[in-house]
């Protein structure tokens, strides 16, 4: 694996776990698709260092759980906006 890529995928799984970010935050802020997050993470991260992959791994499962809620709370704000407009 090249040597840049072994250092992004430390770089993600350490900012995920700091800020306890979504895969979509994290791709946001290191312009990169999610699928790259997504594959840095679970997959490349694992052989490198087990203990901060099992960590981020552990954010995002959390994140996962709670989309349902988020998704939700999103879609009752843009309603409440557009009844303000109204």
């Amino acid at each position: 694996m090249k040597q840049y890529i072994e250092e992004r995928a430390v770089e993600v799984a350490t900012y995920i776990i700091e800020n306890n970010s979504t895969v979509r935050q994290a791709a946001k802020h290191f312009g990169i698709s999610k699928s790259t997050v997504h594959k840095d993470v679970t997959e490349r991260l694992m052989s490198l260092n087990p203990t901060l992959a099992t960590e981020a791994r552990k954010v995002l499962d959390v994140n996962k759980s709670e989309r349902h809620i988020r998704g939700g709370l999103a879609t009752r704000e843009k309603y409440a906006h557009k009844e303000e407009c109204d």
